[in-house]
């Protein structure tokens, strides 16, 4: 009438809920290292595009604006980073509203990528431009996905710019 199973688990009921707590132990075990196990960084990509607002400006007692294109994309350990800050010709007065004056580029290649959720560690050496001029300028910058609200970290040439993103995309992942 009833298979062996069945007879076991009516004789003997503790066994069927060991068994049970066998089974419910071996999936969440297989549920937590799936949710831990990490993609290997050639698997990440990282990329996206926009305009920015550096935080505080130029700083100091009278600070003037400053707005970036920032534009990236990165595989693994290989990609480009671009970044165009441009300040107003004159503080105050006509002019003093559009964005012209190169204040400083920064312009190279990703050596390295690290993505932890949903920002990304990129490090690189950078042509720098302006502030802080020279050749072969070890940058690292720190990208959180998303759009407008959303941060960028660039350190360069031993100078830091946090910059909000007012316009564009940065995709993470």
């Amino acid at each position: 009438m009833y298979s062996p199973w069945v007879r076991l688990l009516l004789r003997h009921p503790w066994r069927g809920l060991f068994a049970c707590a066998v089974v419910i132990s071996a999936a969440a075990v297989t549920q937590t290292a799936s949710a831990t196990s990490t993609t290997p960084a050639a698997h990440h990509r990282a990329a996206g595009a926009g305009r920015t607002i550096i935080e505080g400006g130029t700083g100091g007692m009278s600070p003037l604006p400053v707005t970036t294109t920032v534009a990236f994309h990165a595989t693994g350990n290989e990609g480009d980073f671009e970044c165009l800050a441009l300040a107003p010709p004159t503080p105050a007065g006509a002019g003093s509203g559009t964005f012209t004056t190169n204040a400083m580029y920064v312009t190279g290649p990703v050596t390295s990528m690290r993505v932890d959720g949903d920002t990304a560690l990129l490090h690189g050496v950078a042509t720098v431009t302006g502030l802080g001029a020279g050749q072969h300028r070890e940058f690292t910058a720190t990208i959180s996905g998303g759009g407008p609200g959303t941060t960028v970290v660039l350190t360069v040439s031993g100078l830091t710019f946090h910059e909000i993103l007012v316009d564009g995309h940065f995709s993470i992942g």
